[in-house]
C-alpha cells in the first residue's frame, strides 16, 4: 500500500488520534467488572486490556482463555508468555462454565494458547469446555477461536463434533510475513484448517488479520481472497499494536479510510460479515456474527 495515501509512518507518530480508546462506562459494565473482581474470574477482556471491553460487556459478550496462560509457540506479535505449559487442569471446563453463568454472558468466545506439547493439542479440554458451558448456560451461544492443532483432523473433528455456533481460526497476517509473525505456524495450513471445517459442514467459520506489520495493499487483498476461497464467512481486520519492546515493531498505522476500503472489498468478495477498523479484535461484535 502507498504510505502517502493509506498509512502514517509509525516512527513519526506514536499513536494517531483514531487509536484513542474511550474508558468503559455504564451500569452493565460496572456490574460485570464487580463480578469479575469479586470471584477472580479470568477473561481475555481484562488480562489483555482489550479496547472494546466496555462495548462488548454491555452487549453481554466476553472472551475466556483455556489451557493455561503459557504457550508452546513464540509468535512475534503475541503478548502471551512462551514456555513449558503447566499440566492440563481437568476442572477448567466447569470453572469457565461457572464464570459465564456468574457474568450472565449471552455470547461467549473461548480461545486458548497453543498446546503442541500434548498429543491431542488440547482438543479434549476444548470439547469438554463447550459441553460444560452448554450444560450450565443452555441459552448462551458460543464462538471457539481455536489454534491450528498442527492440522491434525482428529483434533479438529473434536471441535466440530460439539458444534459451536462459530469456529474461528486467525490467519493473522499475509503470506510473506507469516514466518516472521507466526514463527511455528504455516499460512497454507491455517487455510486448510478453515476450509476443512467448512467442508465438514460447520455453519459459520471466521478468521482475522492484523495490519501495520509492513504488508502491502495487494498482499492484504490477496489474503482476503485466499480466505474467501476457503469459504470463510466472517473476517475481522484490525491494527497491530506492539505489546512490548521485545515484540515486532509497528511499521504502519493504517488510516480509517483504508480500513473502510478493505471492508468494502471484503463484502464484494462475499464475506457475510467484515469488521474492519483500527481497534477491531477477533471477538469484536462477535454476537452479531451469528446473524
Amino acid at each position: 500500500m502507498s504510505e502517502e495515501t493509506t498509512t502514517t509512518t509509525a516512527e513519526k507518530v506514536q499513536k494517531p488520534k483514531w487509536l484513542r480508546v474511550k474508558l468503559p462506562v455504564g451500569k452493565k459494565y460496572t456490574e460485570l467488572r464487580n463480578v469479575v473482581d469479586k470471584y477472580k474470574l479470568n477473561t481475555i477482556c481484562t488480562s489483555g486490556s482489550c479496547p472494546n471491553m466496555g462495548e462488548c460487556w454491555t452487549e453481554g459478550t466476553a472472551t475466556f482463555m483455556i489451557l493455561g496462560n503459557i504457550c508452546t509457540r513464540s509468535c512475534g506479535f503475541c503478548g502471551v508468555k512462551t514456555g513449558r505449559p503447566e499440566t492440563v487442569d481437568w476442572e477448567e471446563p466447569e470453572k469457565v462454565a461457572r464464570s459465564i453463568k456468574l457474568m450472565n454472558i449471552k455470547h461467549a468466545v473461548i480461545t486458548s494458547v497453543d498446546r503442541d506439547d500434548i498429543k491431542d493439542g488440547g482438543s479434549i479440554i476444548w470439547a469438554e469446555t463447550v459441553n460444560a458451558i452448554r450444560r450450565a448456560n443452555p441459552n448462551t451461544t458460543l464462538e471457539t477461536l481455536i489454534p491450528d492443532f498442527q492440522g491434525n483432523k482428529t483434533n479438529i473433528d473434536r471441535i466440530l463434533a460439539v458444534a459451536p455456533e462459530v469456529i474461528s481460526h486467525n490467519l493473522e497476517t499475509v503470506r510473506r510475513l507469516t514466518r516472521e509473525v507466526r514463527i511455528q505456524a504455516k499460512y497454507d495450513r491455517s487455510l486448510e484448517v478453515l476450509k476443512y471445517m467448512k467442508d465438514q459442514g460447520q455453519r459459520r467459520t471466521k478468521s482475522g488479520i492484523m495490519l501495520g506489520l509492513g504488508e502491502t495493499e495487494a498482499e492484504v487483498i490477496e489474503t482476503m481472497q485466499d480466505l474467501a476461497n476457503a469459504k470463510v464467512d466472517i473476517l475481522t481486520i484490525g491494527q497491530y499494536l506492539q505489546p512490548t519492546k521485545k515484540h515486532l515493531p509497528v511499521k504502519d498505522f493504517i488510516t480509517p479510510e483504508q480500513f473502510d476500503k478493505y471492508k468494502k472489498i471484503g463484502l464484494e468478495l462475499g464475506f457475510r460479515h467484515v469488521e474492519s477498523s483500527a481497534l477491531v479484535r477477533s471477538s469484536y461484535k462477535a454476537q452479531k456474527h451469528l446473524e
